[in-house]
């Protein structure tokens, strides 16, 4: 099959009529996709239980495929086009007593969904460097990140409009009105975190937001401002810095942040106020970085975000958030790049995270830590050329919530389509 005859099949996928193909090559030849096969590993032991949920483990193992098809533009002032995003997640191995990794669905029996899959599209139009979305979105944002950390990244249904019109500034605004969580396939309302717990005794419909990134000092330097609205439930600003510095055979990196949230609209979780600031400090030196950190809750509240996501806080990281009430938490971080010593596609990241302060509203002070060990490869060449291996091993620790030991085991192969 010729690439012309692959581009106007996965375009016929999408609804596109091959005469509009055809006639305006734009629309096919600036048109993309690829297929990733994602085989997913994780586990979690729980040492030291606190809370309702008494399950001592989480143990399973799922094949997911991801298949991205991103159409061009049309010819013209004013471009259009369509693009899909489809998932298939497939059970490998999991019982209901060690189901909800967040893998897989669970059913009401407790145990885990064999396949769970969706097929969505998203579309837009582009007149001059402003582009307009409408459909499937996964928006990227220091007020909704991108949370791809399972067998398969969530999603979100809404619009989006990004302008590049300045340059260097890059300004979104959107409405989302509903998400797809990364262990579901159908489309729910959403619902906040504050800190680690989910707050499920309200939803909402609109998750709002607006901001920009303005880069300059030769894309050295960059400072953003964003807003970010759970419609009744919370509303957060945020504003930050990065800058990177070469200073003779180093460079020196600093990422700072500052969040505010408030309780929004009919307050459905009632009154929300936190304060949120991190600093993350680097040194990278041939395959050598180090990172130091500080992050600190302030405020009334824990640190508020959509379920089930991360957030670009400088000490959260996909096992822990220190992001409970009051805490303050100090990182160490080490991280090599093989490609020094010649063997480019394998690096490491060791880090310790320790965090203290916490109003437990119980009369003594939390505390936890963690320490992350990850390595990954991914083949440069060869027969293997396009497939990573990552391994990461986790021991969390607190004394007011519930101990962790987790392994992740993570393959992944992705072929260029188009």
């Amino acid at each position: 099959m010729t690439q012309q005859t692959t581009q106007r099949f996965l375009l016929s996928l999408l609804g596109v009529p091959l005469a509009a193909s055809a006639a305006d090559s734009g629309l096919v030849e600036g048109s993309t996709a690829t297929l990733q096969a994602r085989n997913y590993y994780f586990s979690r032991d729980f040492s030291d239980i606190v809370g309702a949920n008494q399950q001592s483990r989480t143990e399973e193992w799922g094949q997911g495929f991801i298949l991205t098809i991103k159409s061009g533009y049309t010819a013209g002032p004013i471009g259009f086009g369509m693009d899909a995003l489809g998932t298939l997640g497939l059970k490998l191995d999991s019982s209901p007593d060690v189901a909800n990794t967040g893998l897989l669905p669970v059913k009401e029996d407790g145990g885990a969904a064999d396949d769970y899959s969706r097929l969505r599209l998203t579309f837009k139009t582009n007149v001059s460097h402003t582009e307009l979305r409408a459909g499937e979105l996964q928006p990227n944002l220091p007020v909704l990140a991108f949370s791809d950390i399972r067998l398969l990244p969530p999603s979100y249904q809404g619009v989006n409009l990004t302008s590049n019109e300045i340059t260097g500034l890059t300004v979104q605004a959107g409405h989302l009105t509903s998400t797809s969580l990364r262990n579901e396939a159908g489309d729910e309302k959403m619902i906040a975190m504050l800190g680690y717990i989910p707050q499920r005794q309200a939803n909402s419909d609109a998750f709002n937001y607006l901001g920009g990134d303005y880069s300059f000092n030769s894309n050295r330097t960059s400072v953003s401002l964003w807003r970010g609205q759970l419609k009744d439930i919370y509303a957060q600003n945020f504003v930050g810095l990065k800058h990177s510095q070469p200073v003779g055979d180093w460079v020196l990196g600093a990422n700072l942040g500052y969040y505010d949230a408030k309780a929004d609209g009919s307050k459905e979780l009632g009154t929300i106020d936190n304060q949120a600031f991190f600093s993350l400090l680097s040194a990278e030196h041939g395959g050598h970085t180090v990172y130091v950190g500080y992050q600190g809750m302030y405020g009334d509240s824990a640190f508020p975000r959509v379920f089930a996501n991360i957030s670009p806080l400088g000490n959260e990281v996909p096992t822990y958030e220190f992001a409970s009430i009051n805490e303050h938490s100090w990182q160490a971080r080490y991280d090599y790049d093989f490609a020094a010593l010649g063997v480019p596609g394998l690096r490491t990241t060791v880090r310790y995270i320790s965090g203290d302060n916490v109003d437990t509203g119980a009369g003594y002070e939390g505390k936890d830590r963690e320490r992350d060990l990850d390595i990954g490869y991914a083949f440069q060449s060869g027969m293997l050329s396009g497939l990573g291996i990552r391994v990461r091993n986790v021991m969390a620790r607190s004394n007011y919530r519930s101990d962790i030991d987790e392994n992740r085991l993570i393959f992944s192969y992705t072929w260029k389509l188009l």
